[in-house]
C-alpha cells in the first residue's frame, strides 16, 4: 500500500480537528449546527461561516486525493454542506409567508427570523422578542449558495425551490432603504432595539445580487427555469448607497470591524480601491488590539462594566466602555484571508504569528479559537488610563465555531491547499479590478413616418418604430408589469416581484421574450405619469444625465443600448418642426460624445451582436405563468395610463397573449378629447380674471359646504384660503393671506334656491376664453362634487369630472403652460412615479428631509423611507393643503435624488434638506432678481419649466450666480404669466451692465463719509467673486415672518451706496441658512468643545455636554442630534450666524484650557458682538437705516450683510464678543486669540 504524502497526513490533521470542533455539533437530522453544547439554537450567520471550513476542506481533499478514501471522505465533506444548507432552506421555506409580506412592507415584524431550533427547522422566539430583521444574513445564505453551486454541489432540487430563491432575492432587493439589526443583532449601539441602516447588510446584499444574477441553481443539470434574476438596478442602488456610507458603518456606528467582510472576503462588494483601503486603516487605526479587534466603539459586551441582568444602555453609559471594548479574535482571520487574496505575504505572515499567540492549546494537538478577550474585572481602571496594557482573558464561546471555521479556512489558503479561486469561483475578488471604457449605444426611433421625414428633412436619418419589425419597442412601464410574473408560485402563495419601476440600467438592455427580441425606451421619456417628460428640455437634460449614469455604473456583458424615442410632445407648438433642444441633442449625439458619456448611435438592429441580452425564460409558453390570471389581475397595475407604442404592427390575425396582454396594458386608460376649446371669439370678459381673488368662488364653495360665511370683508381661514392659487405668496409672509378688493364680479350661475347651479357651470366650460378658466370651473366641481362626478357634457354619459382634467392636463402639457400644468397635477393629486425611490435615494445618503414651511408643527420631518401612499399624504398635509407647493415638493424632491446620484459633491456637510425652505429661497430669489412683489415671483416660480426649476435649483444648491431674464411669449399663448428663462453668470460672477454698475458703485462710495473706513474692505469683497463655499441669494425682502418687507425708506444713505451688490452676504447666509450647510468637520468641532463645558444653548435650546457620553465624534447620529438644536432657529440667516459663532468658539478647543464654563448661550455672543458692530458703526456716525434692526432677533441688517472676514467682518466681532464672554477661563496671556 502506497505510503500517506506529508500533505495527506497535513490535511488529516485538520479533518480531525473540523471532526471534533465544528462538525459534532452538526444535528443528524437537520443538518444544522448549535451554537455550542449548552445552546441548541442556530443562527444563519454564524451556521453559514462555520461550514466554509468543511466545505473547503472537501474541495481540498478533492484535489489532493492520494488514495480512493480521500475521494470518498472529500464526498462525505461536501455531503455535510449540502446538509446544512439544505437544512437552512427548509427553515426559511416554513417561513414563506414572511417573505411574501415582506417585501411590501419591509417591516421588522415580517422578517424571517435570524435563529432557529437546531433539532427541528422551528422558531425559537417570537418575532418580536429578537432582532430578527438581518439583511446580511439572508443575503450571506444567497451568496454562498451562489458560490456552492459554481463549485459543482448540487443544493437545490425542485423547481418550487427555485421560485423560493426567486422571492428571497426581492426580499434583499430593498436592502439599501431597510433599516435592520444588522451583524451584531443589536441595531442602534445603545442596544434598545433601534433598526438602522448598517453598510454591512447593504453590501452583503449587493455582493449576493451581483453573485446568483443569471444564475442556474441546477448547476450543469440546469435548463432556462431554473435561471435567477436580478434587476441591475437594484444592484446599482445598493451600491451607491455603500458607497456615501463607508467607512462609516451605520448612523450610530462610525467605524465597525464587521465591514472586513464587506471590503474582503467574502463579499469584496466595493468596486473602489481606495474606500476599501481608507476603511481598512480605519479598523485597524480605531479598532485594533493585541488581541484581535473591537466590534466597534463603546461597545459594551461581556466588558466588566456590563450590566448582565437587562439587555438595553443608558445612553450615558456607553461612555464607560470607552477602551475596555472586548478584542475579537475572529478579525485577524478576515486579514489573514485577504492577504491570501491580495498575495501580500507579510500581511500573511504578521496575522498567522498573531493567532498562535491567542489560541487555546488542547490536548492531542487541537486548537481552539475563543470567542473574545476581555479585561480582568480588577485591572479595568488601569486599563482605561492606558489603552492596550493590561494582558486578557478569554471568555464566551469556546470554540467561537464563525472564527474555528475562517481560522481552518485561513490556514488551507496560506498552506497552499487551496487556491483562492476555487472557494470564489464566480471571481467576486476581481471587483476591484480596472474596468473597460463603457460606450454606450444609442437608437434613435421616430414614433411615426411624419415625425421620421421631419428628421430627414434635417439631415438626420432614423427609422421609424413600424420599420424595425420584427424587433420590438415598448415604454419601460410594461417591462414593468411583466417582471411582476417572475418567481409566481400558486402552491406556495408566492405573487412574484412586487411592481417597481424599472431604472436605466434595465431598459439598457435586449429581453428575449417568447422568441422576440423587445427594447425597451427609458422612464423618463414616458409622460403618463408627471409633467417633466412634458418638458423637451428637461428630457435632453435626463438623457444626458442618464448617460452619464449608464457609463459610470454599467457593469454587464455586453454595450448599453439606450432607445430614445422621437414623440409629437417633441415637435414645436404647431408641429411642424422638431424641437430645437431635441435636434440639438440628437447632433450631439452624432459627433460620438455627449455630456462627458462615449456613445454611438446606430440602427437598432446593427446592436444585436454588442448589446447585453437577457433571455426571460419564466414567460414562456411553457412556463406556469399566466399573463391573464383572472379578469383583473395584470390589467391594474399602478402604472397602467394611456400611451404607448400598439403591438398591432404584426400582419398576424389572432395576437398571441402576450401581445394581447401589452395592447391591454397600454389601452386600459387610453384618454379621449372630451372638453370644448377654448373660445377665443366670445367677447366676453373672462370669467375669472387675473385680478380675481378667491373671494367669491370661496364664498360660493362655502355656502355649498353649508359653512356660514358673511358676503362682506370677508377673511377666511388660511386652509380654505390657500387651496387656490390665485392667493398664492411665498415671499411676503408665507403665514397670512390677504384678501384684494374685486375689481370684477365673478357671474356663477345660480339654481332656483340661490345655490351655485352645477350644470349650468358645465355649459359655461364651452365659453371660457382659456384653460385657466377651465381649470378653474372643474377645480370647482371637483370640490364640491367630487373627481367622479358625471358632467354628461354635450349629452354624454360617464364624462366625469376627472376624465376632463386628465382631457385639460394633456392641453396645457401641448401649450407648455407649467403653471396650469402643476395646478392640474395637483388638483389630479398626481404623484411622480419614483416620488417614494428619490425620497429614499436621499434618506439612504444620509439626508434628513421636511416637507412644508417651518416652523416644526407644520414643517414634518422625514428621517425613514415611506410608501408612496403616505408620503404623498404628509407632503399635501404639510402644504397646507396647498396643492400647487405639494406639487412643487414632488418635483424638488426628485431634483435633489437626482442630484445627490450624479453630483453628491454638492451636497457636503449638508444633513437636512428642508424642501419649503428651499422653495421659499427659490421665490425670494425671482422676486430679487425681477424686483416684483411675491405674488408675482410665486406665481412666476410656478411658471417655471421643469428644466428651468432645475437649473434655479442647483444654482441655489451650487451657489452660482445666477441670472432671471423675462422673454415675450408669442402673443396667441393663453398664459397669463410672463416667461423666464434662467441663465449662468460670466465667470467674474457679474453680467457686463453689473460689472460697469461696480465702477459707479466706487464713486458713490467715495461720497458716503460714513463708511469711509469699511468701504474698501466691503467694495474689495463684493467684486472679487466669491470666497465662500456658496452664495446667499435670497433678497432683502424677507423669506421669514420676522424679517421686514421691506429694506428701509427709499433714497436713504444705506440705499444709494450699495447698488446691486447689496444684499450679497445677507443672501449667502440666508441660503447657507435655508439648506443647513455647516462649515467641513463642523461636527467633530462641537463635540471637542462640549467636552469643555456643561453644554451650548441655541435659541433657548440646550445640546448637553452629556450627548459626548452617548456617542462619539464621527458619528452621524451626533451630527443629526446638533443639527436638530439647530433647526429649532426658524430665520436660516440667524441660525448661520450661531453656526459662525460656534465655529470660532470650536477655535478654543484646540487651546489647553480644561473647562470654559458652564452652559455657554450661543445668542448671547451673537448680540454682544452686534452690539459691538452698532456701537462701531455709530463711532463713524453712521444713522437711519443702517443701524436698522431685525424685529425678530434684533440683529442689524447690515450686521447679516456683513462679510465673515477682514477687519470689519462678522469673526471680527464674533470673536471679540467670546473673548469678553468667557474673559475668566481664558489665559492671561495677551496672545492666547489670534
Amino acid at each position: 500500500m502506497r505510503s500517506r504524502s506529508n500533505s495527506g497526513v497535513r490535511l488529516d490533521g485538520y479533518a480531525r480537528l473540523v471532526q471534533r470542533t465544528i462538525l459534532c455539533h452538526q444535528n443528524p437530522v437537520t443538518g444544522l449546527l448549535s451554537a455550542g453544547a449548552d445552546h441548541k439554537d442556530a443562527w444563519v450567520r454564524d451556521n453559514i461561516y462555520s461550514i466554509l471550513a468543511v466545505w473547503g476542506l472537501g474541495m481540498a481533499y478533492r484535489k489532493n486525493a492520494d488514495r480512493d478514501e480521500d475521494k470518498a471522505k472529500a464526498y462525505e465533506l461536501e455531503q455535510n454542506v449540502v446538509k446544512l444548507m439544505r437544512g437552512l432552506l427548509q427553515c426559511m421555506m416554513r417561513q414563506v409567508d414572511k417573505v411574501e409580506k415582506f417585501k411590501l412592507t419591509q417591516s421588522t415584524k415580517d422578517c424571517l427570523h435570524a435563529k432557529y431550533n437546531s433539532a427541528t427547522c422551528a422558531t425559537v422566539v417570537g418575532d418580536d422578542q429578537w432582532g430578527h430583521l438581518q439583511v446580511d444574513a439572508t443575503s450571506l445564505y444567497l451568496l454562498f449558495l451562489a458560490q456552492m453551486t459554481a463549485s459543482g454541489l448540487r443544493i437545490i432540487f425542485t423547481l418550487d425551490e427555485v421560485t423560493f430563491i426567486q422571492n428571497l432575492v426581492f426580499y434583499i432587493e430593498a436592502a439599501y432603504k431597510v433599516a435592520d439589526y444588522g451583524i451584531w443583532e443589536r441595531g442602534d449601539k445603545t442596544n434598545q432595539g433601534i433598526p438602522e441602516l448598517n453598510a454591512s447588510s447593504v453590501g452583503m446584499a449587493k455582493a449576493a445580487l451581483e453573485a446568483i444574477d443569471e444564475l442556474d441553481l441546477f448547476g450543469a443539470h440546469g435548463g432556462h427555469k431554473s435561471v435567477i434574476h436580478v434587476l441591475p438596478d437594484e444592484v446599482e442602488h445598493c451600491q451607491s448607497i455603500l458607497y456615501s456610507m463607508l467607512p462609516r458603518a451605520s448612523t450610530s456606528k462610525e467605524i465597525d470591524a464587521g465591514l472586513l467582510s464587506i471590503i474582503s472576503y467574502p463579499a469584496f462588494a466595493v468596486e473602489d480601491l481606495n474606500l476599501v483601503n481608507v476603511t481598512k486603516s480605519e479598523i485597524i487605526s480605531k479598532l485594533q488590539g493585541r488581541y484581535g479587534c473591537c466590534r466597534f466603539l463603546r461597545d459594551g459586551y461581556k466588558t466588566p462594566r456590563e450590566d448582565p441582568s437587562r439587555l438595553h444602555y443608558d445612553p450615558a453609559e456607553l461612555k464607560l466602555f470607552e477602551n475596555i471594548e472586548c478584542e475579537w479574535p475572529v478579525f485577524w482571520t478576515y486579514f489573514l484571508i485577504d492577504g491570501v487574496f491580495n498575495e501580500d505575504k507579510i500581511q500573511v505572515q504578521e496575522y498567522r504569528e498573531a493567532l498562535e499567540g491567542i489560541l487555546i492549546r488542547e490536548k492531542h494537538g487541537i486548537v481552539l479559537m475563543p470567542e473574545l478577550y476581555a479585561v480582568p474585572a480588577e485591572k479595568v481602571d488601569e486599563e482605561y488610563e492606558n489603552p492596550h496594557s493590561v494582558d486578557r482573558i478569554p471568555v464566551g464561546k469556546l470554540p467561537h465555531l464563525w472564527g474555528q471555521s475562517l481560522y481552518v479556512l485561513s490556514c488551507l489558503l496560506a498552506e497552499g491547499f487551496l487556491a483562492v479561486g476555487e472557494i470564489d469561483p464566480l471571481n467576486r475578488r476581481f471587483s476591484t479590478g480596472i474596468k473597460p471604457d463603457v460606450v454606450v449605444q444609442v437608437t434613435v426611433l421616430a414614433e411615426s413616418n411624419q415625425i421620421k421625414n421631419l428628421l430627414q428633412d434635417h439631415g438626420i436619418n432614423v427609422q421609424s418604430i413600424a420599420d424595425i419589425y420584427p424587433l420590438r419597442v415598448q415604454p419601460a412601464r410594461i417591462l414593468s408589469n411583466l417582471y411582476t410574473m417572475l418567481g409566481r408560485n400558486k402552491s406556495m402563495k408566492l405573487s412574484g416581484r412586487p411592481h417597481r419601476h424599472i431604472g436605466v440600467l434595465g431598459t439598457s438592455k435586449l429581453y428575449m421574450i417568447r422568441n422576440q427580441i423587445f427594447a425597451f425606451t427609458p422612464q423618463f421619456t414616458d409622460q403618463h405619469h408627471f409633467y417633466l417628460a412634458l418638458d423637451n428640455q428637461m428630457i435632453v437634460e435626463m438623457l444626458k444625465m442618464e448617460l452619464a449614469y449608464l457609463t459610470s455604473c454599467w457593469r454587464m456583458t455586453g454595450r448599453p443600448t439606450l432607445t430614445f424615442p422621437i414623440t409629437h410632445t417633441m415637435l414645436v407648438d404647431d408641429g411642424t418642426d422638431i424641437h430645437p433642444a431635441v435636434l440639438a441633442s440628437i447632433r450631439k449625439l452624432e459627433d460620438g460624445y455627449f455630456g462627458g458619456a462615449r456613445v454611438k448611435i446606430g440602427k437598432l438592429s446593427e446592436f444585436l451582436t454588442t448589446s447585453s441580452h437577457t433571455y426571460l425564460s419564466f414567460l414562456d409558453p411553457d412556463c406556469d405563468v399566466k399573463l391573464f390570471d383572472d379578469p383583473d389581475e395584470g390589467r391594474n397595475s399602478p402604472d397602467s395610463e394611456y400611451g404607448g407604442y400598439s403591438a398591432n404592427f404584426c400582419e398576424k390575425e389572432s395576437q398571441d397573449e402576450l401581445d394581447q396582454y401589452i395592447n391591454d396594458v397600454l389601452q386600459s386608460t387610453a384618454l379621449k378629447s372630451y372638453l370644448p376649446p377654448t373660445s377665443k371669439t366670445a367677447n366676453q370678459p373672462p370669467m375669472f380674471s387675473a385680478s380675481h381673488s378667491t373671494k367669491e368662488i370661496l364664498s360660493i364653495m362655502a355656502k355649498t359646504k353649508g359653512w356660514e360665511v358673511p358676503a362682506v370683508s370677508m377673511t377666511l381661514p388660511t386652509k380654505v384660503l390657500n387651496t387656490h392659487r390665485k392667493s398664492l405668496n411665498l415671499v411676503d409672509n408665507p403665514h397670512f393671506f390677504e384678501i384684494k378688493d374685486c375689481e370684477s364680479v365673478l357671474r356663477l350661475p345660480e339654481d332656483a334656491h340661490g345655490d351655485l347651479d352645477c350644470k349650468k357651470l358645465v355649459e359655461q366650460l364651452k365659453e371660457c376664453p382659456t384653460l385657466h378658466d377651465q381649470a378653474d370651473i372643474l377645480y370647482i366641481l371637483h370640490i364640491l362634487k367630487g373627481a367622479d362626478w358625471d358632467t354628461e357634457l354635450d349629452g354624454q354619459y360617464g364624462v366625469t369630472v376627472h376624465c376632463l382634467l386628465n382631457d385639460l392636463y394633456r392641453k396645457a402639457g401641448l401649450n407648455q403652460e407649467w403653471g396650469l400644468i402643476r395646478y392640474i397635477s395637483g388638483i389630479l393629486k398626481k404623484r411622480v412615479e419614483v416620488l417614494a425611490e428619490a425620497c429614499t435615494d436621499l434618506l439612504s445618503h444620509h439626508k434628513q428631509l421636511t416637507v412644508g414651511l417651518p416652523p416644526e408643527p407644520r414643517e414634518k420631518i422625514i428621517t425613514t423611507p415611506l410608501p408612496p401612499e403616505e408620503l404623498t399624504d404628509l407632503i399635501y398635509e404639510a402644504s397646507g393643503q396647498d396643492i400647487s407647493i405639494a406639487v412643487l415638493t414632488q418635483e424638488i424632491m426628485m431634483y435633489l435624488a437626482m442630484y445627490v446620484r450624479s453630483q453628491p459633491s454638492l451636497f457636503v456637510e449638508m444633513l437636512r434638506l428642508r424642501i419649503g425652505l428651499i422653495i421659499q429661497v427659490m421665490a425670494t430669489e425671482l422676486a430679487r432678481s425681477l424686483k416684483c412683489s411675491g405674488e408675482e415671483a410665486s406665481e412666476s416660480l410656478m411658471n417655471l419649466s421643469p428644466f428651468d426649476m432645475k437649473n434655479l435649483l442647483h444654482h441655489i444648491l451650487s451657489g452660482k450666480e445666477f441670472g432671471v431674464e423675462r422673454s415675450l411669449r408669442p402673443v396667441d399663448s393663453s398664459s397669463s404669466s410672463p416667461a423666464i428663462s434662467i441663465h449662468e453668470m460670466g465667470n467674474s460672477g457679474a453680467t457686463k451692465t453689473e460689472r460697469s454698475g461696480i465702477t459707479k458703485l466706487k464713486s458713490e462710495m467715495k461720497q458716503v463719509r460714513a463708511f469711509h473706513q469699511c468701504s474698501s474692505e466691503n467694495a474689495a469683497l463684493f467684486h472679487e467673486g466669491h470666497s465662500m463655499s456658496s452664495s446667499m441669494f435670497a433678497s432683502m425682502r424677507g423669506s421669514t415672518p420676522s424679517s421686514p418687507t421691506s429694506t428701509s425708506p427709499a433714497g436713504s444713505s444705506g440705499e444709494t451706496s450699495w447698488g446691486d451688490r447689496k444684499g450679497q452676504w445677507l443672501r449667502r447666509r440666508r441660503l447657507d441658512g435655508a439648506i443647513n450647510r455647516v462649515p467641513v468637520g463642523f461636527y467633530e468641532k462641537v463635540w471637542k468643545i462640549l467636552q469643555k463645558c456643561h453644554g451650548l444653548s441655541i435659541d433657548g435650546y440646550v445640546l448637553p455636554s452629556s450627548t459626548t457620553r452617548e456617542m462619539t465624534p464621527c458619528e452621524i447620529k451626533f451630527a443629526v442630534h446638533v443639527e436638530s438644536v439647530l433647526n429649532h432657529v426658524p430665520q436660516p440667516e440667524y441660525r448661520q450666524l450661531l453656526v459662525e459663532a460656534i465655529l470660532v468658539l470650536t477655535f478654543l478647543s484646540d487651546i489647553e484650557v480644561n473647562s470654559i464654563g458652564g452652559i455657554i448661550h450661543v445668542d448671547r455672543i451673537v448680540h454682544m458682538a452686534n452690539d459691538l458692530f452698532l456701537q462701531e458703526l455709530k463711532s463713524f456716525g453712521a444713522t437711519g437705516s443702517i443701524l436698522e434692526k431685525d424685529l425678530a432677533t434684533g440683529i442689524c441688517h447690515f450686521f447679516y450683510d456683513s462679510a465673515p472676514s477682514g477687519a470689519y467682518g462678522t469673526m471680527t466681532y464674533l470673536t471679540k464678543a467670546i473673548i469678553i464672554y468667557l474673559h475668566d477661563f481664558l489665559p492671561s496671556t495677551g496672545c492666547a486669540m489670534q
